[in-house]
């Protein structure tokens, strides 16, 4: 059983609860007694947190920003991995110094649902599990421009999008689709995650 911090409000994130659960995970409230954070999806970070200006971003949450930055260095400081999902991977991306793209098109949602498109696997924990090439779900308008210090690219979209990143030392997992909701699929990561969530 992995005890899992997930940040922010619980009404706002029940897929990212209920996948954890279902696979044996455990989400507590207090960040100190968990082993795992996972950082969710969510509105576009400030621009000025990686040297830019806005130019498309929107749906601020500074405070969530500030919050969420700083428990990721608490728990990579512990040694604890660190999952982020969508703009969870973004996030990620800044801390390590990384940039965003703040608009890209094809990839956000249509009409409230998501959209579907292949993705290619480089060698690593997402191709032991789904192979070489994988069909994920999008729905973001922004995407990792310059890699942060340490992190490599592990699956790109058919246009170069990065679709998921992870970090050469520590245990960072980065995944700009959302396997909270992609169904039989996603939950495989998910108790991946929960069974062996250090070694990506």
């Amino acid at each position: 059983m992995r005890y899992i911090c997930i940040p922010g409000k619980r009404k706002c994130f029940q897929n990212y609860y209920r996948a954890a659960v279902r696979c044996g995970g455990t989400v507590v409230s207090d960040p100190a007694e968990a082993e795992l954070l996972i950082l969710p999806g969510g509105g576009d970070i400030e621009p000025w947190r990686y040297g830019a200006e806005n130019t498309a971003s929107r749906g601020f949450e500074p405070r969530r920003d500030e919050e969420e930055l700083k428990l990721t260095e608490q728990f990579l400081q512990a040694g604890k991995p660190v999952i982020g999902i969508c703009r969870g991977m973004q996030l990620l991306n800044v801390f390590f110094g990384g940039t965003l793209v703040q608009d890209i098109p094809g990839h956000s949602q249509m009409a409230g649902e998501d959209r579907f498109h292949a993705t290619a696997i480089a060698a690593s924990c997402l191709r032991e599990l789904y192979g070489k090439a994988l069909v994920v779900n999008s729905a973001h308008h922004q995407a990792v421009q310059r890699l942060g210090k340490g992190l490599r690219e592990i699956q790109w979209a058919e246009d170069g999008v990065v679709e998921a990143i992870q970090h050469e030392r520590f245990p960072v997992l980065g995944l700009q689709w959302h396997p909270e909701r992609l169904g039989k699929q996603g939950l495989r990561l998910f108790y991946r995650i929960m069974e062996d969530c250090k070694n990506f």
